[in-house]
């Protein structure tokens, strides 16, 4: 069997929960502003914890300390390094330089969501608090604990085929066309709180629908090759980052419906 078929197993495996990710009861709901602050205040954390992953595959692919020595394949750390250069200093719709995290953050703010959670965690961190117990005293939902808990578990596992799975098929593609189509109807409506997250929005889907998603999957192809423990170990990830996605969408449907409740 070539790494070809291991990945078309994936594919065939898990074609059916990432169509439920896709697919989720959630879109229907989001339908006003108030649903899209809701929606942003949980999502900031999958938006924060991809850096990890990208930046955790830059250690493993590339040379990252000194004296700098040649590492790996050129054209993966080629791919890396652009990911990495997008993600962190993207230009933003006013032409200035800005990490996706931080223009995530500036379109929170423009909309009127609430960041004080996201806030919190990451100055906590930046003080050198663990990031276990900074989850545990922001009395956040359980799924969006474990949904960040186990990104930093992949982070940490020091295998770069499982990190790179999650990358590759756990990321902003899972959002889809229609999530789009609903922004668009909302900057109609109201340009000026709406105009930040639909540029973030566009730019992702257009660095991701560009090249990054079929360099990806090659990334993961070439770290993990004809090793059917490798290839089992990255479909367990990858099933359990979409299950953790699905998660997220049951805690905004839900937060959702009991704001409108309230």
């Amino acid at each position: 069997m070539t790494s070809v078929n291991y990945a078309e197993h994936i594919d065939q495996e898990l074609g059916s929960i990432r169509h439920n990710v896709i697919n989720h009861k959630l879109y229907k709901e989001l339908k006003t502003i108030d649903d899209l602050q809701a929606f942003m205040k949980h999502h900031v954390f999958a938006v924060w914890d991809f850096m990890s992953l990208v930046k955790s595959l830059q250690n493993h692919l590339t040379c990252t300390h000194t004296p700098w020595l040649p590492k790996g394949n050129p054209e993966l750390r080629h791919f890396i390094n652009e990911i990495v250069l997008g993600e962190e200093s993207d230009i933003d719709e006013n032409g200035d330089y800005y990490s996706h995290f931080e223009m995530y953050l500036k379109a929170m703010k423009n909309c009127g969501a609430a960041t004080s959670t996201i806030d919190m965690l990451i100055t906590e961190i930046k003080n050198g608090s663990d990031l276990t117990i900074a989850l545990q005293n922001k009395n956040l939902d359980p799924r969006i604990s474990k949904f960040v808990t186990d990104t930093f578990n992949v982070v940490q596992s020091n295998k770069p085929h499982v990190i790179a799975a999650v990358f590759a098929y756990g990321r902003e593609e899972l959002i889809p066309d229609m999530f789009s189509a609903i922004i668009n109807d909302m900057y109609e409506l109201n340009p000026e709180k709406v105009r930040s997250f639909k540029y973030y929005l566009e730019r992702h889907i257009e660095i991701d629908g560009d090249q990054h998603g079929a360099l990806s999957r090659k990334l993961l192809n070439s770290l993990c090759q004809d090793d059917p423990i490798k290839w089992k170990e990255a479909e367990m990830a990858i099933k359990t980052a979409l299950e953790n996605r699905i998660g997220m969408w049951d805690t905004i449907h839900d937060d959702i419906l009991n704001s409108r409740n309230a």
